[in-house]
């Protein structure tokens, strides 16, 4: 029994297999649906050969016609404004503009030594003056862009006039660190039609001197200083050379340019005396004055304005003076101020130099002799 279970069961199984095995086959050969490509390849035809592009033409450019000649502006016609009369001023009318003149090549400072002294500097609302082009001061128009052109004295510098040769005696106050004291001077001023020498001293007891001493040529232009020398302990001086337009100094500072009308310390309020005394007329009140001034180590720029008459107490008596007024341009500088006496060939009356600290020196005239 359990071997035909055995049988018969072995014979469903390879029936099983059999029909199995038959239907695969039957399938196989059965044509079936072709699968999608996995990818495709396709010919790309290349493209065609680009022509040449060609160069583009470069034109020149065409020529511009030359401009025609512009017409000159015609000048606006400036309204002339009346002069300010002390009533206008009492009732506060403006204050009435400086006279502004233009400067000669003999005054003014060349360029380059306004950018190397100013460096600081001080921006003038006005340009400096000079002696060739004094101007009459004119009060403001109502109109700001409406102002009358000031007179001017002319195209030629005016001439100068060389005070006498004089010998004047000071009676000097001043203070020095803090302490006053009271000293005498003497200003010895001699020239003939080529040279010149000025010398002045101060004595002040139990203390010593000072001196400073000028020399130099007498020229068309006035003065023109050769050497300049500023005595206390010991002596230091500055030499000029016009022909080169420098001053050199003996206390190893470097050399500084100058140039025609350039003065030294003590010869500045003696040719500021004969540009006045030739024409006084061309310095009115408000009229400013600019010169390189050169000390005993440096050139500056000293720029004076005319203050107008003054009557002074003097030891001397009373005296008539024209006030001139150099301020200073920087916290260092000296403020410089001379009175000039007409009756004098307008030589000093009095001169004041302030230090920035306070110290000041003031010389009034004593005494006035021929040498």
């Amino acid at each position: 029994m359990p071997r035909r279970l055995l049988f018969v069961l072995t014979t469903v199984v390879l029936a099983l297999h059999a029909l199995l095995l038959s239907g695969a086959s039957a399938s196989a050969l059965r044509p079936t649906a072709s699968a999608p490509p996995v990818f495709v390849t396709r010919t790309v035809n290349a493209p065609a050969a680009l022509s040449p592009v060609a160069a583009p033409v470069v034109r020149a450019a065409p020529k511009r016609a030359k401009p025609s000649a512009k017409t000159p502006a015609v000048p606006r016609t400036q309204t002339p404004v009346p002069a300010a009369s002390p009533t206008d001023l009492a009732e506060g009318a403006p204050a009435a503009t400086p006279s502004v003149l233009a400067s000669p090549p003999w005054l003014a400072p060349s360029q380059s030594e306004l950018l190397a002294l100013d460096a600081s500097s001080e921006n003038e609302a006005q340009p400096l003056a000079t002696a060739h082009a004094a101007e009459t001061p004119v009060r403001a128009a109502s109109a700001p862009e409406q102002e009358s052109p000031p007179p001017t004295a002319g195209d030629n510098p005016p001439p100068v006039k060389l005070p006498p040769p004089a010998r004047l005696s000071f009676e000097v106050t001043g203070k020095a660190r803090g302490f006053g004291y009271n000293a005498q001077a003497e200003l010895l001023w001699q020239h003939d039609a080529t040279s010149y020498s000025a010398h002045q001293e101060v004595k002040v007891i139990f203390l010593g001197s000072r001196s400073q001493s000028s020399v130099g040529s007498v020229t068309e232009r006035g003065l023109q200083p050769r050497r300049f020398g500023d005595r206390s302990r010991s002596e230091r001086a500055a030499h000029f050379d016009f022909a080169k337009g420098q001053v050199t100094f003996s206390a190893n500072t470097p050399a500084a340019p100058i140039e025609p009308g350039a003065q030294d310390r003590l010869s500045v309020f003696l040719q500021l005396a004969s540009m006045l005394a030739a024409a006084p007329e061309h310095y009115p009140a408000g009229t400013r004055i600019a010169m390189t001034t050169v000390s005993a180590r440096a050139a500056d720029v000293w720029t004076f304005t005319v203050e107008g008459e003054e009557a002074l107490e003097l030891p001397v008596g009373t005296m008539r003076t024209v006030q001139l007024q150099r301020l200073p341009r920087r916290d260092y500088d000296q403020k410089a101020q001379v009175w000039l006496a007409p009756e004098l060939g307008y030589l000093p009356a009095r001169i004041r130099i302030t230090e920035a600290n306070g110290d000041f020196v003031e010389l009034n005239l004593s005494g006035h002799e021929a040498p």
